[in-house]
């Protein structure tokens, strides 16, 4: 084979049967021929049909005997030489006899969706260049969320595997780089900043909750179990925060400033004790809700006493 001219459909064939090995298909159990030369032209004549095996490896029923394929048929190294340094590679926890084993079964973990599969590939790429070791022997990997976010930038401007496929690619990037977040959720955030991590997260965030459940890999059970319950206590406060903000409230907005201009108060308590005063009225059904600000703000004057403008 070396006098051969690279051959690039030879390299698709290997992803071919990489992807049948990951749909748990009856097939050749050896790697079809092929050299790094091979893949390297099909990176730039066959790049479609590359990408399209790919997915069918991560999509498939058993990725993780496709990954293996690919390993295997030398893929891997040729075209996803960041991945491949993942094989072997320790990331200090007993867990874990390396970083590929990890990936693996969080691939599988997954669900089968192109962005979060492809997310789940890559998500500790950026382990393997920011491993260090403290003082105390404790390995860490200090910013591998943005490096490795970094490495899926480096690894499109080499392939171009996802082409025009903008949207795609930077869903994949986002959940890389905010893959620890939900995973440091505790029961000390407040309202606040669990509205903030909702909103920061956006449309990706059922994606990023379901990546943060699939990296729990430990084979402790109550481990398993308690990251688990601490990713699902997330998700339903997110819930029941937006079932209450979706509620109408019962004053207009900007009611707040609107005392505090015509009283000539600053943000205080007192302001606060009109509002709740005003909002308990409103529950009660002695009042309206989402009238204009100036109903509100007459009913005040009237009686002052009785809505905590005066003592």
């Amino acid at each position: 084979m070396s006098d051969e001219q690279p051959d690039p459909k030879r390299a698709v064939a290997a992803l071919e049967w990489a992807a049948v090995r990951a749909q748990g298909a009856a097939g050749p159990h050896r790697a079809p021929p092929v050299r790094p030369q091979d893949y390297r032209a099909a990176a730039g004549s066959e790049r479609a049909a590359i990408r399209a095996q790919l997915d069918r490896v991560l999509l498939a029923p058993e990725p993780e005997q496709g990954l293996d394929a690919l390993l295997e048929c030398g893929a891997l190294a040729a075209l996803l030489p960041e991945v491949q340094e993942l094989v072997g590679f320790s990331d200090g926890e007993w867990r874990h006899k390396d970083v590929w084993k990890h990936t693996k079964q969080v691939v599988a973990q997954a669900e089968s969706r192109l962005a979060l599969r492809w997310a789940a590939l890559l998500h500790d790429v950026g382990k393997v260049k920011t491993r260090s070791i403290a003082p105390d022997g404790r390995v860490h990997f200090l910013g591998h969320a943005e490096t490795g976010a970094r490495i899926l930038d480096k690894m499109e401007q080499r392939l171009g595997l996802f082409g025009d496929e903008r949207e795609l690619r930077q869903s994949i990037r986002f959940l890389i780089l905010h893959h620890l977040r939900a995973s440091q959720y505790g029961v000390s955030w407040t309202d606040s900043a669990v509205r903030r991590f909702a909103r920061e997260m956006g449309g990706h965030l059922e994606d990023l909750l379901c990546l943060a459940r699939a990296d729990i890999t430990t084979k402790r059970p109550e481990r398993r179990r308690q990251g688990l319950q601490q990713i699902d206590a997330l998700q339903a406060r997110i819930s029941l925060l937006a079932a209450e903000d979706a509620k109408p409230k019962p004053l207009p907005t900007g009611m707040g400033d609107v005392l505090m201009s015509a009283f000539g108060l600053p943000p205080s308590r007192k302001i606060g004790d009109m509002m709740r005063a005003l909002e308990a009225e409103i529950r009660a059904g002695r009042l309206p809700a989402q009238r204009e600000p100036a109903f509100y703000l007459e009913l005040v004057k009237r009686d002052p006493q009785r809505y905590g403008l005066v003592p």
